[in-house]
């Protein structure tokens, strides 16, 4: 019997291969020309930092896949053919498959700037993408970062640990406002410029210039400015890692097309993780889901119909989570970045430090829809449990300190939310009904 092949060793494949082999004793092989082993690709920035080696990436040692009979082949997937059920590699053969999972991940963006090929370019997705930073960042002491998204943050936080100078480039009227509300936006981006960086907002890259020795020596903006630079990095988001798949006849469009089963449009083809686009994506959920997360639980519902049973793939309640620097980042459900008809927002800013609350919900029936949480933390499984029960906003204020997950000398600041609701709400009368326990 032909193997299940997976290409791509991320989140997704590698936890596919795991729980398929705790089902079955079928062949298992996994292809990647990324790195031979899996690591935790959120943990790039930190090897660069310094706060840990490649190695402590590794969930797992490298004895675990022999033992668990998985077979990992280091090479690159250069074509599919579904005729003859095989892929072809870059070292040289084919092979066959009897099940085939693209599970490919992202690319950098490039959208076709001049001097968007010069040494010292680059995007920050790969292991390869950090080894190239430490070449290119090593005599730097300027760098401009383009596109305001979490990978942007992230390189900037890296580059600024090693005392070189960044200039980041947004394009939007205030950082990452096509995803966070007006108000969070804006405090994201104060907390950014204290650590010296210069954000500048409305700005787009115009162009990118070689210096003397034909490396990047500055970048024009759309304003007219020059900034001098020795790195560029390119962080305008990510698409789906699937120019090897175009022409096999498996229907693309942005990403492999695919059902609620993360099925192909051919026979015994599937796709799963951030290459992978819903053909009918739920209301309100993107067609491309590009997280850590998702590309787990996308892995773990595809294990299951390849082990004969069938099962739909369900994110549940919508979460994410991310660091400005030092400013923590929860989101639960769904907040829009706009205001949205049929709802209503509370929102609450701590008078001296940088902490915010907004917490979404329905203006008629007034069951919770989302919350927006910065520099002060909740619990993901009672929030989640409190959209999920449609329980109402007072319900959710008289109860947020059940959800207060800050440790225990930070200040408990239920009392404030609630009355910032109070206070635009003078004829409802609420009190704290439980408070943070520390034993939970």
């Amino acid at each position: 019997m032909n193997p299940l092949v997976i290409i791509g060793n991320g989140i997704t494949g590698v936890t596919l291969a795991r729980l398929v082999r705790k089902r079955s004793d079928r062949r298992i092989v996994i292809i990647s020309s990324e790195s031979r082993h899996f690591y935790s690709r959120p943990a790039l920035m930190y090897i660069y930092m310094g706060h840990m080696t490649f190695e402590n990436t590794k969930p797992y040692e490298d004895w675990f896949w022999e033992k668990n009979k998985i077979e990992l082949v280091y090479d690159h997937v250069e074509s599919v053919d579904i005729k003859s059920k095989s892929v072809t590699l870059r070292g040289g053969g084919s092979m066959s498959y009897g099940q085939l999972v693209i599970a490919t991940g992202s690319r950098s963006n490039r959208f076709g700037w001049p001097g968007q090929d010069l040494p010292g370019v680059q995007g920050l997705y790969s292991l390869q993408d950090v080894e190239l930073l430490e070449q290119h960042s090593e005599s730097a002491t300027r760098a401009v970062i383009v596109g305001g998204g979490l990978i942007g943050v992230e390189m900037a936080e890296m580059l600024h640990s090693r005392g070189i100078h960044v200039t980041f480039l947004v394009r939007e009227a205030a950082y990452w406002d096509n995803i966070l509300p007006k108000e969070e936006a804006e405090l994201v981006g104060r907390h950014i410029r204290q650590y010296g960086i210069d954000l500048k907002l409305s700005t787009q890259l115009k162009e990118i210039k070689a210096g003397p020795d034909g490396r990047v020596g500055s970048v024009i903006t759309d304003q007219g400015d020059e900034i001098p630079c020795q790195v560029v990095g390119l962080t305008v988001g990510v698409s789906p890692n699937i120019e090897f798949v175009k022409s096999s006849g498996i229907e693309c469009n942005r990403g492999v097309m695919v059902n609620e089963f993360l099925e192909t449009s051919v026979t015994d083809v599937f796709s799963a993780g951030d290459c992978a686009e819903f053909r009918q994506p739920k209301p309100r959920h993107p067609k491309i889901e590009q997280l850590w997360y998702t590309g787990r639980m996308q892995a773990e519902a595809l294990a299951l119909t390849l082990c004969g049973e069938r099962t739909a793939y369900d994110r549940g309640i919508w979460f994410n989570s991310a660091k400005f620097f030092d400013l923590e980042y929860q989101t639960y459900g769904f907040v829009s970045n706009s205001p949205v008809d049929g709802e209503r927002s509370l929102v609450w800013q701590h008078a001296n430090a940088e902490r915010m609350v907004r917490i979404v919900y329905s203006e008629t029936e007034r069951n919770v829809i989302g919350f927006n949480f910065l520099g002060i933390r909740y619990r993901h499984k009672t929030c989640e449990k409190w959209i999920r029960e449609r329980r109402t906003i007072e319900y959710v204020l008289q109860n947020l300190g059940e959800a207060n997950f800050d440790p225990e000398f930070f200040e408990q600041l239920e009392a404030q939310i609630l009355t910032a609701y109070t206070a635009v709400n003078p004829g409802v009368s609420l009190k704290l009904e439980k408070r943070r326990s520390l034993f939970v």
